[in-house]
């Protein structure tokens, strides 16, 4: 799997990627910053080297923020659809994939949670709440 290509894209499909494994890392955040940004408990990100990621198509609709605070942390979004989508770090050695943004399955699995006192307090670990497979 070293050498697969993973694509993935936007909501609305007018911004498209792909990138070659390996990854630095994968990794779930529950920082204050990446619970706004993704409107969820947490964000699952996955770093890459900048040569190993390509924009396929909608580069032009990619937004993106810096929080002025933040050394590190900004986030990107399709201007079209407001998804999250790939951003570069602020050295612009490497990029960092939001997870949920991929088509193809990866075939790996996250391999940290980071900010961990930082979760939100309603936060309910995997394997604590019942499984659906479809809407109850």
């Amino acid at each position: 799997m070293e050498h697969d290509v993973i694509s993935g894209s936007c909501l609305c499909g007018q911004v498209s990627f792909s990138f070659q494994l390996p990854y630095v890392f994968f990794q779930c955040c529950h920082c204050s910053q990446c619970q706004k940004n993704s409107g969820s408990a947490h964000a699952a990100n996955i770093l890459l080297k900048i040569e190993q990621f390509e924009w396929k198509t909608g580069q032009d609709l990619v937004k993106r923020y810096e929080l002025p605070r933040a050394e590190y942390y900004c986030t990107s979004f399709c201007s079209n659809c407001g998804s999250a989508m790939p951003w570069h770090s602020r050295n612009g050695r490497y990029i960092l994939v939001p997870a949920g943004a991929l088509d193809d399955d990866p075939g790996v699995k996250p391999e940290r949670y980071i900010y961990w006192e930082s979760r939100a307090p309603w936060y309910v670990p995997p394997g604590e709440l019942p499984v659906f497979d479809e809407e109850p």
